[in-house]
């Protein structure tokens, strides 16, 4: 049974949202335009009148709510009016060390950003973010989301600026491993010797190359023929740490490397990402 309260409400005939109460009690709120119904979660009259009110006000009162909203923000936090998504951004860099740091200090020059780094935070629109995506790669998708997201934890947006169903789905390119023939094609056309027994090592451990760049003497066992070192990407979790045996043809490469140190001296100086294009 249910038993309305229009009449309570305030006079207008284009309230969108309307009271009833259950038999039990209850207060609930109606939507008229698609009959969706909400439990007030209250048993007193008063109350849900003041609640149906404000809802009623929030839906004809839009642009002005979300002006006052504004106005408040920006009174509860003193850098709301002036922080725009550089500062974002520069507050992620921040946190970040290493290979991550660099990837992000690359993310930054993403040409499709750039035109958004200087908006202001309150100002910013979905069409902002749509303009940005719509210009960009994988990459912009992936990294503009965290710049969000990291805003949004921070309490630094009133709401969210793309709403999560609306962000264009991740779709990578499809990956794969060289083959044996491809290795080979590598090796045989490889003339510097540092690199091509950098090739071979990446292909008998399995390791990253900036965890073989990496690799010391020190983490060298010959009289047990292993090798044990710390993968970079796990080195502040647990389990991270890698012991691999090799043979004989193993065994021969590595003791064609430097005999103390670094065994990759040049291609631990360099960006990974050069290493990385050595392969294109």
């Amino acid at each position: 049974m249910e038993v309305r309260y229009d009449a309570l409400i305030r006079e207008s005939m284009n309230q969108r949202y309307k009271i009833y109460r259950r038999h039990r009690g209850v207060f609930y709120l109606r939507d008229t335009k698609t009959n969706e119904r909400e439990s007030l979660r209250t048993k007193d009259r008063e109350e849900a009148v003041r609640l149906c009110n404000a809802r009623n006000d929030a839906v004809q009162r839009t642009g002005l709510n979300l002006q006052l909203a504004r106005v408040y923000f920006m009174a509860s936090d003193a850098g709301a009016s002036e922080r725009t998504w550089t500062h974002v951004l520069h507050q992620i860099i921040l946190t970040k060390q290493g290979e991550t740091r660099s990837r992000w200090e690359v993310a930054a020059k993403d040409k499709a950003l750039q035109p958004l780094l200087g908006s202001k935070l309150i100002e910013t629109t979905a069409e902002h973010f749509i303009a940005a995506l719509t210009a960009g790669t994988v990459s912009t998708n992936v990294f503009l989301r965290r710049i969000h997201n990291f805003a949004l934890d921070l309490n630094w947006l009133l709401a969210p600026i793309l709403p999560k169903r609306q962000w264009p789905a991740v779709r990578y390119q499809v990956k794969r491993a060289i083959t044996w023939d491809e290795h080979l094609r590598i090796i045989d056309r490889e003339g510097n010797p540092e690199k091509r027994a950098f090739y071979e090592l990446l292909w008998n451990l399995g390791g990253s190359q900036g965890d073989i760049a990496s690799l010391r003497t020190e983490d060298i066992d010959w009289e047990n023929n292993l090798i044990t070192f710390q993968r970079k990407k796990l080195l502040h979790r647990e389990g991270g740490a890698v012991r691999i045996s090799f043979g004989n043809y193993l065994r021969y490469i590595l003791k064609s490397l430097p005999s103390h140190g670094l065994l990759f001296p040049y291609l631990e100086s360099i960006r990974s990402s050069d290493r990385a294009t050595e392969f294109k």
